[in-house]
Order: C-alpha cells, then sequence, then structure tokens
C-alpha cells in the first residue's frame, strides 16, 4: 500500500512508534527505582540527571567510564537471551571505574534498535538494573532511540557510561607496585564481555558438535553467562587493606591489561597452572586450537579482576575476598622487568 503525496504521514509512519516508547519508559521506572542510592537528585524522565557527590567525601575526584557489549550481542539475537547482556554492560564500565579505586555512582545507558520491541528491551534493560543494583550504582537516565533503517529487525545496539568517586588521596594508579609484589586473580564467570567474534567462530567450527554442557551449565548459557561484578566485594577489600594495584581483564586478556597497571621497569611474572582452566575455555582453546599465549591475550582465561598487594599483605586481603563469595587465586609475582615481557606466564 502506498500513500498519495498529499496524505498525511505520522511519525509511527515513518517508523518510529512514540507510543511504544511510552510504555518501555513506564515498564523501565520502576526498575530504575530499585536502583536509587544517596545522590540521586533527579532521576529517569527528565532531560538530565541530577546527582550530588556525597558528603562524606572530602576531596572527590570523579573517575568515569564507557563501554559496549560487543559481538556478544550476536548470540543473544541468535539465542532470544537479553536478560543478561544489561548486567555485561553495566559491568564493563563499573569494574573499570573501580580499578581507579572508584565507587559507581550513577549509570546511564544508550539502547538503539530499528524498530522497538518493547518486551525485548525491557529485558535489556531489566537486566541494566540488575547491574546497577548489584553493582550499588543508581540508574538515573539514557536513552532509547528507534532509528528505521539503521538496524535489521530484531537486533539492537547498547553503550553504557559510569561515573564514580574516589578520595583524591586513594587513588589507584600502580606507582606503588614494586618486585616482591604478590598478584592475586579473581575468578571470572565465563567468558564475559571480549572475545565473541572467536567465541562464534569456534562455534560454526564445532558445528552440530557442540557440548550439551560447560561447566555444569547448558551451553548456551555458560557461554552468555554476565560479566561478573566486582564492585562490592572489592570495595570493601579496598577499605581494609593497603591494595597498589588493579586490572580488570578484558579485551586483550592478562597479557595485555596487567600492564596498564605496572610502574615501568616492572614485570608481572604469572604461574601457570596456579588457577584453573574451565571446561569452558578448554573447550574454546581446543576448538580455535590456539596457543597458551593467545589464549591469554584474547581472553580473561579464567582471572577477571587482578589485585597486586604487598607480600605481606597478600593473605589477609585474599581472605576478606574470599569471606565476601570472590574465588581468589594467588597467580604471581611483580619482579624487576629487566628485558622480558611486562608480563609472563611459565
Amino acid at each position: 500500500m502506498t500513500t498519495s503525496s498529499s496524505s498525511p504521514l505520522s511519525y509511527k509512519d515513518a517508523g518510529v512508534d512514540i507510543d511504544a516508547g511510552d510504555a518501555l519508559v513506564e515498564r523501565i521506572k520502576p526498575l530504575a527505582k530499585k536502583t536509587m542510592r544517596e545522590g540521586v537528585l533527579a532521576g529517569i524522565g527528565g532531560f538530565g540527571a541530577l546527582f550530588e557527590v556525597p558528603k562524606r567525601y572530602k576531596e572527590p575526584v570523579l573517575v568515569s567510564g564507557t563501554d559496549g557489549v560487543g559481538t556478544k550481542l550476536r548470540l543473544a539475537f541468535e539465542w532470544n537471551m537479553h536478560d543478561t547482556v544489561g548486567i555485561d554492560l553495566v559491568a564493563m564500565s563499573v569494574n573499570d571505574v573501580l580499578v581507579q579505586g572508584a565507587e559507581p555512582l550513577f549509570f546511564l545507558d544508550y539502547f538503539a534498535c530499528g524498530k522497538l520491541d518493547v518486551d525485548t528491551a525491557a529485558a535489556v534493560v531489566g537486566g541494566i538494573a540488575r547491574g546497577c543494583e548489584l553493582s550499588g550504582c543508581a540508574l538515573i537516565g539514557g536513552e532509547t532511540a528507534e532509528m528505521p533503517g539503521m538496524y535489521p529487525e530484531g537486533e539492537y545496539d547498547l553503550a553504557g557510561f559510569a561515573v564514580g568517586a574516589v578520595e583524591k588521596s586513594k587513588i589507584l594508579t600502580g606507582r606503588d607496585v614494586a618486585p616482591g609484589d604478590v598478584v592475586l586473580g579473581l575468578a571470572s564467570s565465563g567468558v564475559h564481555s571480549n572475545g565473541f567474534s572467536l567465541v562464534r567462530k569456534c562455534i560454526e567450527r564445532a558445528g552440530s558438535s557442540l557440548p550439551a554442557t560447560l561447566d555444569g551449565k547448558p551451553f548456551r548459557q555458560a557461554l552468555m553467562e554476565p560479566t561478573r561484578l566486582y564492585v562490592k566485594n572489592v570495595l570493601a577489600a579496598l577499605a581494609a587493606h593497603p591494595i597498589k594495584a588493579l586490572a580488570h581483564i578484558t579485551g586483550g586478556g592478562l597479557l595485555e591489561n596487567i600492564p596498564r597497571v605496572l610502574p615501568e621497569g616492572t614485570a608481572a611474572h604469572l604461574k601457570k597452572g596456579s588457577w584453573p582452566q574451565t571446561e569452558l575455555f578448554a573447550w574454546l582453546q581446543k576448538t580455535a586450537a590456539i596457543s597458551d599465549f593467545e589464549m591469554n591475550r584474547t581472553f580473561n582465561n579464567g582471572i577477571g579482576m587482578v589485585v597486586v598487594v604487598a607480600a605481606a599483605d597478600a593473605q589477609a586481603t585474599a581472605a576478606t575476598l574470599r569471606a565476601a563469595g570472590e574465588q581468589v587465586h594467588e597467580i604471581g609475582v611483580i619482579a624487576a622487568r629487566g628485558d622480558g615481557a611486562a608480563v609472563t606466564v611459565g
């Protein structure tokens, strides 16, 4: 059916459903309400969200981070699994903010699609709200963009933005890291949200011989397990122990993320086998037929956050983290770098 040049055209005729957008906002409001915390002055619905830095900070420094979910979304589309990618979105940003020693304060999301499906969008935002709730930050705003012709039917894109705060005197820079310090590794919950272009190639290569389960979970659930949120447990450890540096293990894996928090002239020597390789990562390595080096440069390979402490503080810090629910492994030591690589695994 075509319309004549004189027929009225509505925004809905052009592919944008304002009513669907309004319906989504109403679905989101109670989800966002669960994430409210001290400092929120105005949340969902306004042109801008207002947040007051809590007065307990004496010299607050704001720390910001932004990220997406990457090609993990392709599997969300194909498998119709939309309720956890929002947790990934939050975790990728708040875990980064945490590395500076900052407490995440608030989060904003950007959801873009060709045609808005309210149920799908609500599932995604429900995950975002859950991620915010688990990390103690407020979901105070965002943007839902319906853009006909920009995305294929059933697909969308996500971006997230987190702002945190840390006392100026407590910013973690890694400058005090020194030879003899201990490297602790906190277990990941799976692949998290990096390396999925290779994950998808592995699924394609395996064809019909995909395993039914990995690490006791159905195959698809194991692959889509959301990024672990380390915020609350690590903040508790920071309050109790003199942690020198943190590294969020994302794209580039252990080999490229740990050096970002090491002072010049130092290196991290990781001990192979000091943490277990899960069935998931073993399957990926076997299917992709790649070396240990490539595994540690592509995936988190089982370690999602690295904590560097003085040797004298390692046992107590690990105990605090374990008591909070983290799986902690002592995975290496800091040494003088010399002419070697910034991170070695051997």
